[in-house]
Order: structure tokens, then C-alpha cells, then sequence
């Protein structure tokens, strides 16, 4: 295995690389799309149904949120046979992330001041128009940056769909190297790859959050 650096090894790995970044991104965005939307549904039952609904949703959220993500890629992957590892692996890192998501959004409305809500009893506007009105346009303005840094983490913890066969970025530098017996220019290039990826992203956050501080 060769420890020496070869550009015409690594422009030969790359049109491979950027094909495993096309699974990245799409697993990366269907399941930041997934958690966003499920991060709120389970924040809201847990803000505003009943215990007995609440409770049960809470422990669920809970127990996904404290179990590795590659045991439940695994075991979603030996149970639901039918669907292809992509869709398992997009719908997994959705529910997975949808717990964090959760906190967050539940952070954010709890930071809503209490006059908000005494101001709408006091107008008596309906609890839904509450919500949708006066409460979740406050609570997800202050979770916009916390939210575009998980899809950050979502992005990197890609990698981890190699334990269920999907071939992402990470998993078709690894197998390329495996053919050449030279890991080298493969590896490097996917980290340069998740660096370009990530860097403008996370400085798009910042400023993102200083302009909704203000």
C-alpha cells in the first residue's frame, strides 16, 4: 500500500467520491426535511396533549434519542427487508435527529415570554390560533441557527450508513482505496469534500444568528 501522495490517483478517485456525495446530500436533506417536521409534531404533543399522550411520546423520543444511531440503522435494516438501504438509512437519520430537533423547538417556545400567552387568553383568541400564530413564529425565529447546526451533524454523521450497505461518500473513498491499495488520496479528498461542504454552511449559521439577535 502506497503512503505517497499521487495526483493522477486522485483525480481518478474523485468523479467516484462526488457520486458517493450525491447519496450524501440526499440523505443529508430528505432527512433534515423529516426531522425538522417530526422535531416539531413531537414538540408540540409534548407541550400541548394530553399526559397520556405526552408520556408515551416522551419515552419513545427519549429512548431514540439515547441509542446509538448505528444500532438503529441496523436494526430498521434486518426488520423492514422491503424498503432499499437509501430509504432506510434517509428515514433513520430523520427519526433520529427528530429527537434533537424536538429539544430544540421545545427550548424555543418555552422561551416565549409568559405575556404572550396571557395576551392571547386575555384576547381570547383559540389555543390553535395561538400557536400558529403568536407562539411558533417566535419560538422557531430563535431556533433557526441550532437547527441548521444539527443538519451540519446529520451531514457528518452520514457516514455511518456504511453499516447498512449504503455506498455514501466516506464508504466509496474506503472502497476505492481497498481496489488500489492506496487510501490516501481517497480519504483526504472526502474530507476536503465534507470541509467545502460544511465550512460555508456553518459561517451561513453565524449570520444567520447575529441577524436574528438583533
Amino acid at each position: 500500500m502506497s503512503v505517497q501522495w499521487s495526483w493522477d490517483r486522485a483525480f481518478e478517485a474523485l468523479p467516484v467520491l462526488l457520486e458517493g456525495f450525491k447519496i450524501t446530500l440526499i440523505a443529508t436533506v430528505l432527512g433534515f426535511l423529516i426531522s425538522v417536521v417530526l422535531g416539531l409534531v413531537i414538540a408540540l404533543i409534548r407541550q400541548a396533549a394530553p399526559r397520556w399522550v405526552s408520556v408515551p411520546v416522551r419515552a419513545i423520543s427519549e429512548f431514540i434519542r439515547l441509542t446509538p444511531l448505528v444500532v438503529q440503522l441496523l436494526f430498521v435494516y434486518y426488520t423492514f427487508t422491503g424498503l432499499s438501504p437509501l430509504q432506510i438509512g434517509v428515514v433513520v437519520l430523520g427519526i433520529h435527529y427528530s429527537t434533537y430537533m424536538a429539544e430544540v423547538y421545545r427550548a424555543g417556545i418555552e422561551a416565549v415570554p409568559v405575556g404572550q400567552w396571557e395576551a392571547a387568553r386575555a384576547l381570547s383568541i383559540a389555543p390553535t390560533r395561538t400557536w400558529r400564530a403568536i407562539i411558533l413564529p417566535q419560538a422557531i425565529r430563535r431556533v433557526v441557527p441550532a437547527l441548521g447546526n444539527y443538519a451540519v451533524s446529520m451531514f457528518k454523521d452520514t457516514p455511518f450508513l456504511f453499516a447498512i450497505t449504503v455506498v455514501e461518500m466516506v464508504t466509496a473513498a474506503q472502497q476505492f482505496g481497498a481496489r488500489h491499495f492506496q487510501y490516501l488520496e481517497p480519504l483526504t479528498l472526502a474530507g476536503v469534500i465534507f470541509l467545502v461542504a460544511s465550512y460555508p454552511t456553518s459561517l451561513l449559521i453565524r449570520r444567520l444568528e447575529r441577524r436574528l439577535a438583533r
